[in-house]
């Protein structure tokens, strides 16, 4: 397992497009986001010890606020060839035993999470009504083994104030977690 840092993407980036298949076979795009008064782009995947470590605080998470208008999507770019834990119908799998309420998609391009300059999983890039990216980062400062609890305190304090209309005041540090599994030939140079 690599472990690997958040790119920490440029603040005020606007979101890149996308067209994904959902794991319900339906095309989900950055389009039919634009009237939500915010975004969470998620890059995930199954197997990763530390997507399985936040995974149920993730969940409550998303309970908490996609009723408050937020809008939330995963997306995952592994190779699935190289990593069959990782394939569509493996997502759907963990979709139903985890209860997701968001679309899962997959990126078998791996084009959006070079356009998102994602590079490990879980990695979360939060955009405000007009696009425009306000926090890139941790979920929250638990790690598989430190004992701090996952409560996604990062990311709820910056939804928490996007929501609002008020600036990001939280801290925004990288999130850590295993290395997105790049195509053979396919690894970004960001």
């Amino acid at each position: 397992m690599a472990l690997t840092p958040s790119a920490m993407k440029n603040l005020g980036t606007s979101a890149s497009a996308f067209q994904l298949p959902n794991i319900d076979g339906r095309i989900v795009r950055l389009d039919d986001y634009a009237s939500a008064p915010a975004l969470l782009v998620m890059f995930t995947c199954n197997h990763c010890p530390y997507v399985q470590h936040i995974r149920a605080g993730f969940v409550e998470f998303t309970r908490d606020y996609q009723p408050r208008g937020l809008a939330i999507i995963a997306i995952n770019s592994n190779d699935a060839s190289r990593h069959p834990d990782d394939s569509p119908e493996m997502m759907m799998v963990e979709a139903k035993q985890y209860g997701f309420t968001f679309p899962y998609l997959y990126d078998e391009t791996q084009e959006v999470a070079k356009a998102y300059q994602a590079t490990c999983t879980p990695d979360f890039f939060l955009f405000d009504d007009q696009g425009g990216l306000v926090y890139r980062g941790q979920f929250d400062g638990s790690r598989p083994g430190n004992d701090i609890p996952v409560n996604g305190a990062s990311l709820r304090n910056a939804v928490d104030a996007v929501m609002a209309g008020e600036l990001i005041l939280t801290e925004q540090r990288p999130s850590i977690g295993c290395n997105i599994k790049w195509q053979s030939g396919n690894e970004p140079n960001y």
